[in-house]
């Protein structure tokens, strides 16, 4: 199972798939950000942007992510302010120059995203803002792992996560049984990192090895795990199609909560419902293959996506319908 959503891409890219033995399968996982968001978050930034008036930063592939009833870009055809960013730091930038709105950034992604999150925030007690909060919705691997142990004989590992959390935390899981190996992203690497878990997973139990040293560590980045940890806290998480995972999420610590944009707006709990077409949480869990979806390249496409696995740019429907 591909846990990373630019290795879906790279692999569907480079034409990997074909030259793999017949009785190899590679399916793909959560690992994409945007996809494994559920659609209550989706309806909980329309709710501020369209209810409370906040201006929405936003990473783009979130926009077109269709909500329970509308998206963001739906939200902004009746007059929400919404403001595509490319990192958190740029909504912190927005919200300072314009000291009259209130400002919300859709704090989304994995361990590799979270400190950025948690460095705009930090930039915005330093500059006296007042305007300026995080939705957040990021998530930690770790859990997802557990929770799919049995979805897959081996996992690939995410390379941008690891270089962040190092590989401690993978070799552990070796003891419950999770096999995996850390892969880059070029065409070498990915190969090597293949080619090793087909020669490990023939010897007939649990391994773990690190085929991207070049980048990933074995305790990672110390600096950002410091950062994460003073400023946030482990939470129960919904993730698309996996439900909620207890301890998989992350919030903001109770000094850091007047930037909580769910506290400071006193937001009411918000039920998404996603679209009953729609396979995506059974594509995230490796149940099947996007091709599978009876709506997949025909009522969902990237022009009129359906889903988030065919907005996103990580998404696997999405690496389904422009290579294969």
């Amino acid at each position: 199972m591909e846990v990373c959503g630019t290795h879906t891409h790279e692999i569907f890219r480079l034409g990997i798939r074909k030259l793999l033995p017949k009785q190899v399968e590679l399916i793909s996982g959560p690992g994409c950000p945007v996809c494994v968001t559920p659609v209550s978050f989706i309806d909980e930034a329309i709710y501020l942007a369209l209810e409370k008036e906040v201006t929405i930063c936003t990473f783009g592939d979130l926009v077109r992510v269709p909500g329970t009833n509308m998206s963001l870009a739906g939200a902004r055809e009746q007059g929400a302010k919404i403001h595509v960013v490319y990192s958190p730091a740029d909504a912190e930038k927005y919200a300072g120059e314009h000291p009259d709105e209130q400002v919300t950034f859709l704090s989304v992604g994995f361990e590799t995203t979270t400190p950025a999150g948690c460095l705009s925030v930090k930039a915005a007690r330093e500059d006296g803002l007042d305007n300026y909060s995080i939705l957040v919705a990021n998530k930690t691997m770790p859990q997802a792992y557990e929770a799919l142990k049995d979805s897959a004989d081996v996992f690939l590992y995410p390379g941008h996560v690891n270089a962040i959390t190092g590989t401690r935390l993978c070799e552990a899981l070796t003891e419950e049984g999770v096999s995996g190996v850390v892969a880059g992203f070029t065409a070498k690497e990915l190969m090597t990192a293949l080619a090793v878990a087909l020669v490990k997973f023939q010897e007939g139990k649990p391994f773990f090895v690190n085929c991207y040293p070049r980048v990933v560590t074995q305790d990672g980045s110390r600096e950002a795990q410091l950062l994460v940890d003073e400023m946030m806290e482990a939470c129960d998480c919904e993730w698309r199609g996996l439900g909620v995972i207890p301890k998989s999420g992350m919030k903001l610590r109770q000094e850091w909560q007047e930037f909580d944009a769910r506290l400071k707006y006193q937001m009411p709990k918000i039920e998404g419902k996603p679209n009953p077409a729609c396979r995506c949480g059974d594509v995230l869990q490796g149940k099947c293959k996007p091709s599978d979806c009876k709506v997949f390249g025909k009522g969902c496409t990237p022009q009129h996506p359906i889903g988030a696995c065919m907005v996103s740019g990580e998404g696997a429907c999405s690496a389904y319908y422009q290579y294969s």
